[in-house]
């Protein structure tokens, strides 16, 4: 089901004018997006602010429910092509829900250095956190099933989407 309610695109313009507001000339801004919503939205963020250093995190071999879980089929490599050691990451995933994939990340940008400042972008915000991690960006806050989850897609076109899955 499309949720007309929750245009991506409209969505997208929202944090996008947040994260411009705030970190639009931020010395040794680096964009760092989780895969594979947060990657596309990092490509995007990069275009629009002008940002060359951007990298690629896939968490599933940092989760902490990885036996639970297993191996997805779709594992992609990490690509951090950059210094990280002092520089300013925006993290960018699409949806914070448990921080359980951020706390991941976090720990991933850690194996390649230490950053000066990590700041969290997500495109919505479901709450449910099992952990003490919160977006300083965040364009939406919307409520679901515990049943339900979102998910972003994007068109040939580049256009987003979201979906509601029913589990």
């Amino acid at each position: 089901m499309t949720l007309p309610e929750l245009d991506a695109e409209a969505l997208y313009k929202t944090l996008e004018a947040q994260v411009k507001q705030k970190l639009t000339g931020c010395e040794r801004l680096a964009i760092v997006g989780i895969y594979s919503g947060g990657a596309w939205l990092a490509e995007r963020l990069a275009l629009s602010l002008q940002v060359s250093d951007i990298g690629f995190l896939d968490v599933s071999f940092y989760r902490d429910d990885y036996a639970e879980r297993g191996l997805h089929a779709d594992v992609k490599p990490s690509h951090i092509p950059f210094e990280i050691e002092d520089a300013t990451i925006l993290l960018v995933d699409d949806v914070l829900y448990t921080g359980r994939t951020t706390r991941a990340a976090i720990n991933t940008l850690f194996d390649y250095g230490r950053p000066a400042n990590i700041m969290l972008a997500a495109l919505l915000d479901r709450g449910g956190r099992q952990l003490p991690i919160a977006a300083d960006f965040i364009a939406k806050k919307i409520d679901l099933e515990a049943n339900q989850s979102l998910i972003l897609k994007k068109a040939d076109d580049g256009r987003l989407t979201l979906t509601v899955d029913h589990a």
